[in-house]
């Protein structure tokens, strides 16, 4: 471990040690004949004691030398050594949340058994929901994106250096083949198209990079878009000159926390790269003025860029917060398998507000009414390859409303499998300001909940569940009623 680290161990055991002989600072540093601030410095771990002094303490304390400097932590402060033992707090970029790491140790030695206490308790909720490590870095690099409203200024502005320096005119559809002859004319790429299909087992991967070659392997089964964002990404790791990365899209594993977030830099970039930044906010500039919705002028925006639906939506996510000040919104991205009523959460994106559509890992069934589930039907049963509809989502119960667009396409490497991507945009004040569509008669405003367990909507025909949850609580509310009225009565 680090010296810091260790210093720290120490200070825990004799903060411990002191409090559990009810001596104070004062107290020990008279028995000790240490002085009150140096020993404060200890317990702190700013300091690490000569082994006079520990042998000091060691005597006076009436624990054996060895157990003194011993580094193994009793039960009750056990939690806070593994933690300090482990890497976790190296593989987190704490500077990225405005955090020093100094901080969290002051924390720690100030309040060692209540942040022990929180420790155990985050460990056993992450236990209990099968909190892996990949979720707790996918979830921290989710807060970092909502911490910064999802705009990163620096990555955009290395778009415009990098269609700079590379001639790439950013008014007009950028082809794969534009960004393949970058790749192997200026960082040297070797692209294969036909060893990933020799791998049955390989099935989901896109593409796979061998480092030492820079051999990119391809699967042929992707699209022109799926192609262009794929090199977009690569183009990205080396420009942006990051090191510390995966190598498979999608990714199969990770070992550090560098390299998921690297991987989201990776993709804003590319997001940025094939759906520019300025043209983006003048179609949507269109879309927003017109008093009526125009589904057709809508999807022309989707389809001008050689993108997915799904890079589209994600890239209104950094635009609309910055361009439009619309900061309130939410993004979700859904899967569906054919024949099977199972519908999952497997992306979620949440701006400035907590909305209403957090749910994912409870295991209940989300609302039949939110048009991301509709899509995913409609799709279902269509022969065409995407599908679109909008809708105000009204949330009774929280008393918010959403204009919510989705859309919904085929998985093209599973087959019977579906993907419907969402943005919700909360109606309020500055999105009557830049939105002037929003009383068009057309866009079908539905009262929706978050999951069926949860919901108080009366005679829903699309229920897949009671309404547990909610029972419970109001079981519980007439029960916490009636022990009241219990005390009134025999209380005086």
């Amino acid at each position: 471990m680090e010296e810091g680290y260790i210093k720290l161990i120490f200070g825990l055991k004799l903060k411990q040690i002191r409090t559990d002989r009810n001596l104070s600072l004062f107290g020990l540093s008279k028995l000790s004949g240490l002085s009150k601030s140096y020993l404060n410095e200890i317990e702190n771990g700013k300091k690490y004691p000569k082994p006079d002094k520990i042998a000091i303490l060691s005597e006076k304390l009436d624990v054996p030398y060895d157990q003194m400097v011993s580094l193994k932590l009793d039960k009750n402060l056990a939690p806070i050594g593994n933690l300090l033992k482990s890497k976790i707090l190296k593989e987190i970029p704490l500077e990225l949340f405005g955090i020093k790491e100094s901080n969290l140790i002051d924390i720690v030695a100030n309040a060692p058994v209540k942040v022990n206490a929180f420790i155990s308790t985050i460990i056993e909720i992450a236990q209990n929901y099968n909190f892996s490590r990949e979720s707790f870095y996918l979830a921290s690099v989710r807060s970092f994106q909502e911490a910064n409203n999802n705009y990163f200024d620096d990555l955009e502005q290395s778009v415009l250096k990098f269609s700079k320096a590379y001639q790439i005119d950013l008014d007009s559809r950028l082809s794969s083949k534009e960004l393949e002859e970058i790749l192997i004319e200026e960082f040297g790429y070797k692209i294969n198209e036909n060893e990933l299909l020799k791998y049955e087992a390989l099935g989901s991967l896109r593409s796979v990079l061998v480092p030492k070659t820079k051999t990119l392997l391809l699967t042929n089964e992707i699209d022109e878009a799926q192609r262009t964002f794929i090199y977009a990404k690569e183009l990205a790791y080396n420009f942006l000159g990051i090191k510390e990365r995966l190598y498979t899209f999608p990714w199969i594993k990770f070992d550090t926390f560098d390299q998921v977030l690297n991987n989201f830099y990776a993709s804003y970039f590319a997001g940025a790269l094939v759906i520019p930044k300025a043209r983006l906010t003048e179609q949507l500039s269109s879309v927003f003025a017109k008093n009526t919705f125009d589904t057709a002028l809508f999807l022309q925006a989707i389809n001008s860029f050689n993108a997915s639906p799904e890079s589209f939506y994600q890239r209104l996510t950094n635009i609309l917060p910055k361009e439009f000040n619309i900061q309130n919104l939410f993004f979700l991205r859904f899967t569906h398998k054919a024949k099977s009523d199972q519908f999952h959460l497997k992306k979620e994106l949440h701006l400035s507000h907590q909305h209403s559509p957090h749910a994912n890992e409870t295991n209940e069934h989300y609302c039949r009414r939110w048009v991301s589930i509709k899509m995913l039907k409609d799709i279902r049963k269509s022969k065409n390859e995407h599908e679109f509809d909008i809708q105000i989502s009204n949330y009774e119960d929280d008393g918010m409303k959403y204009l919510v667009f989705s859309s919904a396409t085929k998985d093209p490497f599973k087959q019977d499998y579906y993907r419907s991507i969402t943005i919700g945009l909360l109606l309020n004040k500055q999105l009557e300001r830049k939105v002037k569509f929003l009383d068009d008669p057309k866009i079908k405003t539905q009262n929706v909940g978050v999951t069926c367990e949860r919901c108080a909507i009366k005679d829903c025909k699309v229920r897949k569940a009671p309404a547990i949850a909610l029972e419970k609580k109001a079981k519980n509310i007439k029960i916490e009623k009636i022990v009241e009225e219990l005390n009134q009565r025999f209380g005086s």
